[in-house]
């Protein structure tokens, strides 16, 4: 059963490009970049040679004599000589090469002979790069996948294409959905919340129609991410990154959401964790969103590292990771309890990074001026406002009124209701955070 994807479209384009480059797709554990890579192979080539580093570490070696294609396909065929390379007929997939990084040295090789299509996936290659001597800088693509999306999740129980600007148009329009769209939309958000889009766990689910194996399923998924960290943090206090990680609900349900080092342990101070939270970024493992220093144009140098909000980047692990009687009210009773805010503003965030944001927020120390999060079109700063309940929102109603803010012309807020507009405001509902890329660039 295969779950289509977004990527799909992508890596029949790259194909399709005469002049492509190897093509790296990097993500984090189990967002099912293997799974789409195949899918591609298998339709797109006559012969595919997969070569998993990790299932199969003796391949390791096909670099001792060099990085130029003759040597390496030279070494596959020593390895296993039923391996069929035919020149412009064979895609090599090379999987799991955080285990043997220096591979991609070798891609600048590989265009310059173009005989071969490669593809490179693997997890915590935000880390690995750092440990290579060459990235072939020129020569490749760099493609980052996540988990599912809100729109990959309704294709996957049996949507197709047109939903997508269905909801566009209501946002565009302002016109209401109509109660019943508003009930099936929304409960296909909830669960969406509980599962979040790791491509296992949503096919457990669409086939047991139950929560349960789901659930396990993000349990291990737990684990592994706290096993990777004993593998492959090398440097730094494994038990400490462990630890980051596990505090994140905690951090975010309380009212102030800011990262405090105390909140894991007593005492704590950013020194004792250094390196820890850039590791879990640089996993795919969590996301991280930073202060700004004022809510102006340009974004990039405007904040303040030290000043930052973490979410998990499935929403559905976040979900797994709360006390079991949180987790068994939600699956159960879809009632999200104290985790309301921290769950829907974990949604936001994962929605907004997957459309190629990069996450900030503001909080005016000496005031009560605070906004979740701030995105930007070609001329305007738009602040982003989640609200667990459709009430007021003054600190979004000061920034597009006050004079100081004058990249601010109008604000967007999300919540569980239906479309509208008041004072510059615009309202969506929470499932059509996906799309508010492709709503700013049409209204733009």
């Amino acid at each position: 059963m295969y779950l289509r994807r977004k990527i799909d479209g992508f890596l029949q384009k790259w194909k399709n490009d005469p002049l492509h480059k190897p093509l790296i797709v990097k993500g984090a554990r189990q967002v099912g970049k293997t799974e789409a890579i195949r899918h591609f192979a298998v339709a797109n080539y006559k012969n595919v040679v997969e070569i998993n580093f990790l299932e199969e570490p003796l391949y390791k070696s096909i670099i001792e004599n060099g990085y130029k294609p003759e040597a390496i396909i030279n070494r596959i065929s020593r390895v296993d000589p039923n391996k069929r390379l035919v020149p412009g007929k064979t895609l090599i997939f090379f999987d799991e090469i955080q285990e043997c990084p220096d591979i991609t040295t070798s891609l600048k090789f590989f265009k310059q002979d173009g005989k071969y299509d490669v593809i490179c996936s693997g997890s915590l290659l935000g880390i690995h790069y750092k440990k290579i001597s060459s990235v072939s800088v020129g020569y490749k693509t760099d493609y980052e996948m996540y988990s599912m999306d809100f729109e990959e999740y309704l294709w996957a129980i049996g949507y197709d294409n047109t939903i997508a600007h269905e909801m566009l148009t209501h946002m565009i329009s302002q016109v209401p959905f109509s109660e019943l769209d508003m009930k099936i939309f929304m409960d296909n958000f909830i669960d969406f919340c509980v599962l979040g889009g790791m491509p296992a766990v949503v096919k457990s689910y669409i086939q047991t129609k139950t929560f349960g194996q789901p659930h396990e399923i993000q349990n291990q998924l737990l684990l592994d991410y706290e096993e990777d960290a004993r593998k492959y943090a090398e440097g730094l206090d494994q038990a400490k990154i462990i630890s980051v990680l596990r505090s994140v609900p905690a951090q975010l349900a309380k009212e102030n959401k800011k990262f405090q080092y105390s909140k894991i342990r007593k005492g704590g101070r950013a020194k004792d964790y250094f390196g820890c939270i850039e590791w879990l970024e640089d996993a795919g493992i969590i996301n991280i969103c930073y202060c700004l220093n004022f809510p102006e144009l340009p974004l990039k140098g405007n904040y303040d590292t030290s000043k930052f909000k973490l979410y998990y980047s499935d929403t559905g692990l976040l979900t797994a990771s709360l006390d079991e009687e949180a987790q068994r009210n939600l699956r159960v009773n879809k009632a999200l309890g104290v985790y309301k805010g921290a769950l829907y503003e974990n949604f936001a965030a994962d929605a907004l990074k997957k459309q190629g944001y990069r996450l900030y927020y503001y909080k005016k120390e000496d005031s009560t001026l605070e906004e979740d999060f701030f995105i930007r079109d070609e001329t305007h700063l738009i602040p982003i406002e989640v609200k667990s309940s459709n009430n007021t929102s003054k600190s979004l109603r000061t920034l597009i009124q006050g004079e100081k803010y004058t990249d601010i012309s109008f604000g967007i807020k999300l919540v569980m209701g239906n479309v509208g507009k008041s004072d510059g405001i615009y309202t969506f509902p929470y499932f059509c955070t996906y799309l508010l890329k492709t709503y700013l660039q049409t209204i733009g």
